[in-house]
């Protein structure tokens, strides 16, 4: 790490050179210097003017703000918003959307701004520096959407290449001033292959809530503001509002006009159908239309009643478009829980049916006319499974298992009109253990089940629950870049992805180093979530009256402390003006989880040790103390930056778990003090080298020979999974191979006797997509007969007991799924083992072969 910090530091001017220059080659795109052709956007520290249409549409005139704005933050200072064109403008950046902006139409028809292609796409958009558009004025920036979110995105795109990180104000991304900012000649267009791209609020309740509270007085319009903002400079343009306690449309109504100003698509959960918050249903008992049962069986006016509402409530904009939003349909039981599975399927058809007529009745037009969406979230997918109807114009959202697993994806209909989307989670309340402290995704994962999602054709939604967005930023980061472009997210891009990410948050000097701690404490924190973690769940070592062995628990400890002055030493290197969010980001979640690890482990020793009266228990038990003090050092510390901007939102529970929702506040473990012993005794620990037995690792990206079949191989994936690599089939989505195929890996070891070998195939957790039921690879040693093994996991659906669902519950704690089978009667020497891919989706670790 140190080396390579000092490397950074010594090419800094290199590095720098080699980007602009990079940048600068690419047409219509931000340049730090001058060239032949290009747009001053910012020279000696004044910006160029911003024009935008008087009439133009609410969200335009928003960006332009916001821009105007950004190039204050990069020049210091103002510039002017102007809605048409003086003599005094030389150069000027014109804001507007195809067939609405006289401006821009005019110089369309003079044959001075080409968009040929641009028109009908969604949310397209084109950046063309025009020179000599007007009389005297020398040149334009023309940024033109195809529609109002296009002219936005386009806008926000120069707003990220001059340095306005969308994190600048959600995660106090620091932004650098630059005297000149330069626009290369040429035309730079862009359009998303994903139709709705966006996040859902959710489990919300201390964290988000409390300060929203104490910041905007609620989650209200002020708030909503930087969260729609935030997802539009992310590109995306969708949201599922906080749902628990929560009414988004009448906390403040407000939040309905607001989020059509800016260009947010509102939906809502899969728990709340029809443009209507649950929350709203037991918000006033003594009104006819709401409250009672929330059983359409039994109370079916009602619910009509109720839904109509939100349908009205929704066009009440005025016009005969409404308030833009795409329905949720369906329903679950109230508390988000199944409705009798006896029944469901019909009587699910018969509530679609119902709200669909209301849609019709309401907006008068067709159905078919307003985007929907329902959401085949647990059960409702196994109802999909058996034959429910689902009509075509709908999008149907497949969904993962809450953990990370996507269940099920498209294998009929691949045509239907309304398409295919995917509701993916970062945070979640639930079995087996609530997980929403802070971030504990791994991108490489989250790319690898969302990239099989789109080569299956879920293309039309992608959403993902974020719980209070603050602490899982860098996933989100990479989710919504990867929803704007899924084919330009190649393994490639996706092992540049930390590094890109640290450059345009903090700076390219320390891109490679802060990228690799974000990586790194990734997958250390993927391994278990720290909810799951307690002074039981790892092993420690022997200890005697000298030494101590760590153990499993001092292996995972090693790499934390390892991490932990890493961080130490990239921390020396940063800049005042990046602390606030480098400490949000980075050092937060990094020390945080460490010193969960430090407390958990101490504790441990200390109940073994204290089991014999051993005085080194008194050691640990202080480490107990400090380290659960220090962990609410860290949260008060991340709570007073920026003058307390923060305060409140980091203090979910997560310590001390005992059931998959307890407790309700952080308690230390349960520790105990020796007497008679000194508290200082030497304290030493020693590796554990006792024999382990013959034991042969091979990590998965260690192959010797890799066969290749017609259409698919095996492929290395960096930092996927809890090894430096793993292996998948890729192109991901395609049919299944047979053994003759011969798609497989080979490994090449050596046996010290002969004698029978066992053999533990490690994977990475995931689900068979296709029909839910189990799915294979094979094995075999020196080319005798192959041995299926089978991945069994069942996320939802069927009895609590069964092997496939006790599988799924140890696959989701544990992040790994180990398969085992034996070879007998080997000779010693050289063998070969072989793994051969049959079915899509499994994503190979680890091998490891035990001689008997």
């Amino acid at each position: 790490m140190i080396k390579r910090i000092l490397t950074n530091i010594m090419s800094v001017a290199l590095l720098m050179s080699s980007s602009v220059v990079l940048a600068c080659t690419e047409p219509a795109s931000v340049c730090n210097q001058s060239a032949n052709g290009s747009f001053a956007l910012i020279k000696q520290s004044k910006p160029a003017t911003i024009i935008v249409d008087a009439n133009a549409d609410p969200a335009l005139q928003r960006v332009a703000k916001s821009f105007a704005a950004d190039l204050k933050l990069v020049s210091g200072h103002k510039t002017k918003i102007k809605n048409k064109i003086t003599n005094r403008n030389k150069t000027v950046v014109v804001i507007g959307v195809l067939g609405e902006s006289p401006l821009i139409d005019k110089l369309i028809n003079s044959r001075k701004l080409n968009v040929n292609g641009l028109a009908d796409q969604w949310e397209g958009y084109q950046l063309t520096v025009v020179n000599n558009p007007w009389p005297k004025v020398k040149q334009a920036l023309v940024i033109v959407g195809s529609d109002r979110r296009g002219a936005v995105f386009g806008t926000y795109e120069l707003s990220a290449q001059m340095g306005v990180s969308p994190w600048y104000w959600f995660a106090d991304a620091p932004v650098k001033q630059k005297k000149n900012v330069y626009v290369t000649a040429g035309t730079q267009s862009d359009k998303p292959k994903v139709r709705y791209r966006g996040i859902f609020i959710n489990d919300e309740d201390p964290a988000l809530s409390g300060w929203a509270k104490k910041q905007f007085g609620g989650l209200n319009a002020g708030m909503y503001e930087h969260v729609f903002e935030l997802i539009l400079r992310l590109k995306g343009n969708y949201i599922w509002p906080a749902m628990w306690g929560k009414a988004f449309h009448l906390d403040d109504p407000k939040n309905t006009i607001l989020a059509d100003e800016m260009g947010i698509v509102v939906g809502a959960s899969h728990h709340e159908p029809m443009h209507r918050a649950h929350a709203e249903w037991h918000s006033f008992p003594n009104d006819p239309t709401t409250g009672g049962a929330w059983n359409y069986e039994t109370n079916k006016d009602n619910l009509s009643k109720f839904w109509r509402g939100g349908i009205e409530r929704m066009m009440a904009k005025g016009d005969d478009k409404g308030y833009e939003s795409l329905i949720t349909l369906g329903m679950r039981g109230d508390g988000d829980e199944p409705m009798s599975e006896g029944t469901a399927i019909k009587l699910l058809e018969d509530i679609v049916a119902g709200q669909r007529s209301i849609i019709e009745n309401v907006t008068k037009k067709p159905a078919a006319k307003t985007p929907q969406v329902w959401a085949l979230y647990k059960e409702v997918q196994d109802y999909y499974d058996q034959g429910m109807t689902v009509p075509d114009d709908v999008t149907l959202l497949f969904a993962d298992d809450n953990w990370g697993q996507i269940r099920r994806l498209p294998t009929k209909d691949l045509d239907r009109k309304g398409g295919f989307g995917v509701y993916y989670h970062f945070d979640y309340v639930g079995v087996p253990r609530n997980y929403k402290w802070l971030n504990t995704v791994q991108v490489e994962k989250v790319w690898q089940q969302m990239n099989l999602a789109y080569e299956r054709g879920a293309k039309d939604i992608w959403v993902v629950n974020v719980g209070d967005i603050k602490p899982i930023e860098y996933p989100i980061d990479f989710f919504m870049e990867m929803a704007w472009d899924p084919e330009k997210m190649t393994p490639a891009a996706l092992t540049k992805f930390p590094e890109k990410w640290a450059t345009e948050v903090f700076s390219k000097k320390l891109a490679s180093d802060i990228g690799d701690l974000m990586t790194r404490y990734s997958q250390l924190a993927a391994y278990r979530k720290p909810e799951l973690i307690n002074q039981d769940t790892y092993s420690i070592g022997s200890h005697t009256n000298k030494v101590l062995h760590g153990g499993e628990f001092g292996e995972i400890m090693a790499k934390w402390r390892a991490l932990s002055a890493d961080l130490a030493t990239v921390k020396s290197e940063i800049t005042k003006a990046q602390y606030p969010a480098f400490y949000q980001l980075i050092e937060w979640p990094i020390a945080a989880v460490a010193n969960l690890h430090e407390l958990y482990y101490a504790a441990a020793w200390n109940r073994r040790l204290s089991n014999s009266y051993d005085a080194r228990a008194n050691y640990f038990h202080d480490i107990v103390e400090q380290t659960f003090a220090y962990d609410r050092e860290l949260t008060n510390k991340y709570h007073q930056l920026k003058d307390g901007k923060w305060d409140g939102m980091v203090n979910q529970v997560h310590m001390n778990y005992h059931s998959w929702n307890t407790p309700t506040y952080q308690t230390i473990p349960s520790i105990v003090r020796v007497n008679g012993g000194a508290n200082n005794i030497d304290v030493v620990f020693a590796k554990d080298n006792s024999q382990q037995g013959k034991q042969t690792i091979i990590e998965a990206s260690g192959f010797t020979r890799n066969n290749a079949g017609k259409n698919v191989a095996w492929k290395r994936i960096n930092n996927l999974g809890m090894s430096k690599a793993a292996m998948i089939a890729y192109p991901q989505g395609q049919p299944s191979s047979t053994i003759k195929d011969n798609v497989s890996l080979e490994y090449d070891f050596t046996t010290q006797s002969k004698g029978d070998i066992s053999v533990v195939v490690q994977l990475s957790p995931t689900l068979n997509t296709v029909d839910n039921g189990k799915f294979y690879l094979a094995v075999s040693v020196d080319g005798n007969t192959e041995q299926l093994l089978a991945i069994d996991l069942t996320a939802t659906g069927g009895a609590p007991n069964t092997p496939a669902k006790q599988n799924w519950f140890k696959a989701a704690a544990d992040n790994r799924v180990t398969l085992n089978t034996s070879f007998s009667q080997l000779d010693a020497g050289k063998h070969t083992l072989k793994v051969i891919r049959l079915d899509d989706n499994v994503i190979l670790e680890k091998l490891m072969i035990n001689e008997q």
